[in-house]
Order: structure tokens, then sequence, then C-alpha cells
């Protein structure tokens, strides 16, 4: 999401965050890890947390609350699937894990915030079944709702991205009528959810999600059928455009982190022969898309972003 989602360091108009995080993620088939990369902005170097997840998993959601700390939670663990929320404290990137967990266990689910206030994880996959259930965490208490109304469809590999103050937006992936354009737009003024005329084009699952607060979001990339393609929805209209701009390589199974005001990143991933370590920058400015010198420090996919 936000990157989600995706946000700020300090204060409303101030531009450049201080770094994004990617976590968790699956090397290879049953190779889950803990791990959580750190991109320091604006110099884009990587380090790599002391403490990683509390549990090796994939599949997992990240939201953030800037200037405080950044959470993931959902995915699957070798034991299955887990309801279990880590949150990072963005004053010494140390990990607890909440008292309150997710409302259900479920993998591959969508995060995305409202900056100051809460984050969201919505839909996922259940056994035998797929989730529309969206739960909130407020800030800075991080008790958990379970919103009234959940998503339009039950949901696998969604997608989130917020306009913070404003709108969330979930790109759903994957439903019982298969692969869909879908997307859900919460309000957060009230919770209500409406569905934007336009969905994603191509349809996708598991796409990068970043957010230029206030102008527009955007769903990287994705899969189904693997692309490399990235849609530009400009706020507040929700109209869609196309990049001329592309990934250097199409990828799925990727996730997002953004700089406020200056760019968003997208990391690891799978193409249609590997799984990946590299992360390639969208600069908002330009919509123009470049790779970033330092990789992750594994190649992996289905793994989770937040950012500072």
């Amino acid at each position: 999401m936000i990157l989600l989602g995706i946000l700020a360091a300090s204060g409303a108009g101030v531009l450049g965050g201080v770094a994004g995080y990617f976590g968790g993620g699956e090397t290879g088939v049953g190779s889950k890890v803990t791990t959580v990369d750190k991109y320091a902005f604006p110099d884009e170097t990587r380090s790599t947390l002391g403490q990683g997840l509390s549990t090796a998993t994939f599949e997992n959601a990240g939201m953030s609350n800037s200037g405080v700390a950044g959470y993931i939670g959902g995915g699957r663990t070798s034991a299955g699937l887990t309801s279990t929320v880590d949150k990072w404290s963005f004053s010494d990137d140390s990990r607890t894990t909440l008292g309150t967990g997710l409302s259900v266990s479920r993998n591959a689910p969508a995060g995305f915030s409202n900056d100051g206030t809460a984050g969201y994880i919505a839909g996922g996959g259940v056994p035998g079944s797929y989730s529309a259930t969206i739960d909130k965490f407020a800030f800075p208490g991080d008790s958990r709702t379970t919103l009234g109304t959940g998503l339009s469809a039950g949901t696998y590999g969604s997608t989130g991205m917020s306009n913070s103050g404003v709108a969330g937006y979930i790109n759903l992936g994957e439903t019982s009528a298969g692969i869909v354009s879908t997307i859900d737009k919460i309000d957060f003024s009230n919770d209500s959810r409406s569905t934007l005329g336009n969905g994603v084009s191509p349809s996708r699952r598991m796409s990068g999600g970043i957010a230029n607060e206030g102008v527009a979001g955007y769903f990287v990339g994705g899969d189904a059928s693997i692309t490399a393609s990235i849609n530009k929805f400009a706020f507040p209209s929700d109209t869609r455009t196309t990049l001329a701009a592309s990934l250097s390589v199409a990828r799925g199974k990727s996730a997002g982190v953004t700089n406020k005001g200056i760019s968003g990143y997208v990391g690891g991933g799978l193409t249609s022969s590997s799984r990946v370590s590299t992360v390639e920058k969208i600069t908002f400015a330009t919509d123009g898309v470049s790779a970033v010198g330092t990789s992750l420090s594994s190649a992996r996919d289905l793994l989770a972003g937040f950012e500072n």
C-alpha cells in the first residue's frame, strides 16, 4: 500500500520521508523469511533490521503510522495462516507483537493507512474460501475493530494504497469469480465503501501499491498474466491512466513503499522465470521508472511493505 501507502516522516505538507521497509516473503518454495530490509530516504541505502518478523511469514500485508511505527500482519507461516500483527517502532526499529491480532487468520490481504489515525488490513484467503473482512487498528493505541461493511467480495492477493485523510483503495485481485479488475474505495470519514467505475487494466492481483498523497495512487505490476504495466488513479476524481513507462521486467507478488511526495518503490516479486531482489523507483514528478542501485538482501516474493 501505502504503500501502500506510505507516508511522511512528519507534518502535513512536508515532502520526503525517512525510510521504506520490505518485510518477510518467500525465497523459494517452502522457504519463508523473517527478514526486514530498510531503505533510507533519500540516498536509498539499504540495511537489514536486527529484529525481523516474529515468525517467518509470506503473503502478509503492511501499514504505517508515519513518525511512529510500521506494521506487518497476517500471512502464512510454516504452521499455516496467521492473525499475528508485528509492529516496529521507528524511533529504534525495535519490534513488538500486538496483543490483539487480526479478527481472522488469513493470507494475501491488502494493507493501507490513514496516516496518524488508523491502519487497515482487508480481505485475504481463509481455508477453502475468500474473506471480505476489513480490520481497522486505531493509532496510537492499536485497538482493533472490524468494519460493518467489508469489501464488495471476498479476496485473495489484493493490494492497497491510500490518499491519507481522504480514502483507501483496494485492488481486489482474485475473488471467487477469478482475477478481477475491481477497486473498492473506503472513505476515511465514515469507513463507508464504494466501488470505482474504472478498475485496473489489465486485471491483476498481487501488485505493488504506492501513493502520491493528494495527487494520485498507483498499482504497479501484478500477476494472473504477469504484467509490467503501471496504472495511475488521479485524486480526487479517481480517473485511471496507464503510464507510458513500465517496470523493466514484468513481475507480480511484489511490495510497494512511498517516499512522500517524491517517489514510490516496488521491491522483490516473481517474474515469468524467477524471484527477484530488484527494486524499481517511480518518480512522481515525471512518472518515470528507474532502477535502484541496491537490491533487497535476497530475492523473494510475497512480501509486505511499509514506510516512515
